[in-house]
């Protein structure tokens, strides 16, 4: 008997616990009447739905913290201050070239290691990974296979993916 009310009690707390969450959780623009009733056990139930006894609780909804959704219209370009360092036109071209070559280079390097990853993945497709038995028979190892072709064709993509990003940061200065 003790059981059964101790485990029925931790039940309904539970679900009023779950449900209490759930309200002081819930941050959506919907509002809703909620009724809360205690019976003589002390037992609290909470209702969207009027209950015999109960009484109707004043929920304010909650504040929304989320930031206002800005409008579509373009942000005016911010005058640069007065004391701001400036660099001469000659400088600056000198930076820029000098970022361009570095580009550059770092374009022909992942084109190289490109290149040098195909070849790997290549070489890759043609060797299976093999295993031999207790027998000395030789089995295929399908599962090391496969985990060795997405690894060389996951450094293939990276490359790829470099080159890509530096194309385009190239074609930038142009």
């Amino acid at each position: 008997m003790l059981w059964s009310w101790i485990l029925n009690y931790t039940s309904r707390m539970s679900k009023n616990i779950l449900l209490l969450l759930c309200l002081l959780g819930f941050n959506g623009t919907t509002t809703a009447e909620i009724y809360k009733k205690v019976d003589e056990n002390g037992h609290v139930t909470y209702s969207n739905v009027p209950i015999k006894g109960g009484v109707k609780l004043n929920v304010e909804p909650p504040v929304s913290t989320a930031p206002e959704t800005p409008t579509a219209r373009p942000r005016a370009k911010t005058p640069t201050p007065a004391n701001f360092p400036r660099v001469d036109r000659e400088t600056q071209t000198k930076r820029d070239d000098k970022r361009k070559q570095i580009l550059l280079e770092e374009l022909e390097a992942e084109k190289k290691a490109l290149e040098e990853a195909r070849v790997a993945y290549t070489e890759g497709e043609a060797v299976p990974e093999v295993f031999r038995t207790k027998d000395g028979k030789v089995r295929r190892n399908v599962a090391k296979y496969d985990e060795k072709m997405q690894r060389l064709k996951a450094t293939v993509d990276a490359h790829e993916r470099n080159i890509e990003l530096l194309q385009k940061e190239l074609d930038s200065f142009n």
